[in-house]
């Protein structure tokens, strides 16, 4: 019973990393505290099986932590971005421009002259205007490893749903990760 329960612990805790690592947003954020809540359950199992003291009360801690997750990703985020959807779905009835949540532009997929592929990754806007000046867009690599990160002007780009779709008469300026252009 100890073995299987402690495998049962394993394989919880790596899925829940796994879900709250990948950052795809509250709910899978939120499932992913939940798979961990069932991993440190199981440790906690497992510690009172093997008299482990360190084990159980590290679980311990860390169950109350996934409660916290799970109300945090499931409850308030969660509620966050339905709210901005809402407001966006409400605006494309109302007169003047559509609105879309601004957190959006940190997770968007990219359609660059009908290419899909890119990932918005970031956005920087004017200090006192608010106005967007550009995106920053992802291209290639896995996890972030090995990925080309390209400048987006605002001005070429218009979001359609949860889509950032942009048209261009030129290439893309490629920026490094760590020094992006002032303007």
């Amino acid at each position: 019973m100890n073995d299987t329960l402690s495998w049962v612990a394993t394989a919880a805790t790596i899925g829940g990393a796994l879900l709250t690592a990948s950052n795809l947003g509250a709910r899978i954020t939120g499932t992913g505290f939940i798979v961990f809540l069932a991993g440190s359950m199981s440790w906690i199992g497992v510690s009172l099986m093997s008299g482990q003291q360190a084990l159980l009360w590290t679980n311990v801690v860390l169950t109350f932590l996934n409660l916290f997750g799970i109300w945090r990703w499931l409850g308030r985020q969660a509620k966050v971005e339905e709210g901005g959807k809402a407001a966006a779905e409400a605006s494309e009835h109302m007169p003047g421009e559509a609105l879309f949540p601004i957190s959006l532009l940190t997770s968007a997929k990219v359609t660059v002259d009908g290419q899909q592929g890119s990932t918005c990754v970031d956005a920087m806007a004017g200090e006192h205007s608010g106005r967007l000046a550009y995106v920053v867009i992802s291209e290639g690599g896995v996890a972030g490893v090995g990925e080309r990160l390209f400048k987006l002007p605002w001005s070429s780009a218009r979001m359609d749903g949860e889509r950032l779709i942009a048209n261009l008469a030129t290439r893309l300026e490629e920026v490094e990760k760590d020094e992006w252009p002032g303007r």
